[in-house]
C-alpha cells in the first residue's frame, strides 16, 4: 500500500507469462544475429553440402544393400527349391520302403501260420494282437483332439501364446485314461502304441515313437462297452472339456463299431547279458578291514 493509501500489485507469474512469452535468451540471441549481418560465404554453403553428401551416400548404401539382396535372391531360391525336393523325395522312398515292408510282414505271417499248427498259430495271434503287433477289430472309441484357431491382434497382426494348442501330454492323458478305462488297443492318428512307446514333443512338433504327427489328433481305442463312460468320467476328459471351453480348443469323442487299428511296428529288442562274477570275498573280512559286509554295501 502507497503513503496515499492506494493498493499497488506486481505482476504475478501467469501476467508476466503472458506479457513476455519469448524467453530473453531468444531475444538476446536474435539481436546478436541481427548486428552480425546476414550469414555469408562458406558459413552458408557448409550445412547445405554436408547434408547433401550424407543423402548421397545413405542412397548409395541403399543402391547396394538393394543390388546385393537382389543378386543372392535366385541362389537363395534355388537352394530352398532343392531342399522341397529333397523332401519330397525322401517322402517318396519313405512311403515306398514303408509299402515294401508292409508286404514282407504280411508274407512273413503267411508263411508263419503255414508252418506252424492251428492252436500255435491262433495263439501267436492272440499274443501279436495283445502287445500291439497285430492288427485288431472291434467296436471302440475315438477321441478327436484340435489346436485352437490363432487369434492375432486386428492392429499389429502379431499372435499371442495359443492357450488352446494341444500339447504331446494332452495326447498322454487320453490314452492312459482310455488304458484305464479297459482300452485292449489303442492308436493315435494310426500310430498303433505298444508297452515300449513314447509320446513327447521335439520342438513344435509332436512324436509318436519318433514318427511326427500333426493335428486334428485322434486317438483311437477297441474296448468295453463301458469304455466311453469310464472315459467320460476321467480326469483327462474334465481337464480337456475346461480346455475347450477356456481356450478355444476343439475336443470331442464318441463311439465307433467296428473299428480297425494297424499293428505296430517290430520293436527292436535289447536283451540283458548276465555281469562277470564279483571276486569273492573271505568270510569274516570286508574291503575296509574289519567287520562283516553288509547286504546293501553297508547301513546304520
Amino acid at each position: 500500500m502507497t503513503e496515499q493509501g492506494k493498493r499497488t500489485y506486481a505482476a504475478d507469474f501467469l501476467t508476466e507469462l503472458f506479457q513476455n512469452p519469448l524467453d530473453p535468451g531468444y531475444a538476446d540471441a536474435a539481436e546478436r544475429r541481427r548486428r552480425g549481418g546476414p550469414v555469408t560465404g562458406w558459413r552458408r554453403s557448409t550445412p547445405r553440402a554436408v547434408t547433401l553428401v550424407t543423402l548421397v551416400v545413405l542412397g548409395l548404401l541403399l543402391a547396394m544393400a538393394y543390388r546385393q539382396t537382389m543378386a543372392a535372391e535366385p541362389s537363395r531360391s534355388k537352394a530352398r527349391a532343392g531342399l522341397v525336393t529333397q523332401i519330397k523325395q525322401r517322402e517318396a522312398e519313405n512311403a515306398e520302403l514303408t509299402g515294401r515292408a508292409d508286404r514282407l510282414r504280411a508274407e512273413v505271417l503267411r508263411q508263419r501260420d503255414a508252418a506252424l499248427s492251428g492252436s500255435a498259430a491262433a495263439r501267436l495271434r492272440n499274443l501279436e494282437a495283445a502287445t500291439g503287433l497285430g492288427r485288431v477289430r472291434g467296436d471302440g472309441l475315438v477321441v478327436r483332439v484340435a489346436d485352437a484357431p490363432e487369434k492375432s491382434d486386428g492392429v499389429t497382426a502379431a499372435g499371442g501364446p495359443n492357450l488352446g494348442r494341444v500339447l504331446d501330454r494332452d495326447l498322454q492323458d487320453i490314452a492312459n485314461a482310455l488304458w484305464s478305462g479297459g482300452a485292449e488297443a489303442v492308436s493315435i492318428n494310426g500310430q498303433r502304441l505298444t508297452a515300449t512307446s513314447t509320446i513327447r514333443a521335439a520342438g513344435g512338433a509332436i512324436l509318436v515313437d519318433f514318427k511326427p504327427v500333426v493335428g486334428p489328433y485322434e486317438v483311437s481305442a477297441i474296448g468295453p462297452g463301458q469304455l466311453e463312460r469310464r472315459f467320460r468320467d476321467s480326469e483327462a476328459a474334465r481337464l480337456l472339456d475346461s480346455v475347450s471351453e477356456e481356450y478355444g480348443m476343439s475336443f470331442e469323442f464318441r463311439r465307433v463299431d467296428d473299428l480297425t487299428l494297424p499293428a505296430a511296428t517290430e520293436p527292436r529288442l535289447r536283451y540283458a547279458t548276465p555281469s562277470p562274477e564279483a571276486t569273492p570275498v573271505p568270510s569274516g573280512s570286508s574291503a575296509g578291514g574289519g567287520g562283516s559286509p553288509s547286504p546293501l554295501g553297508g547301513g546304520r
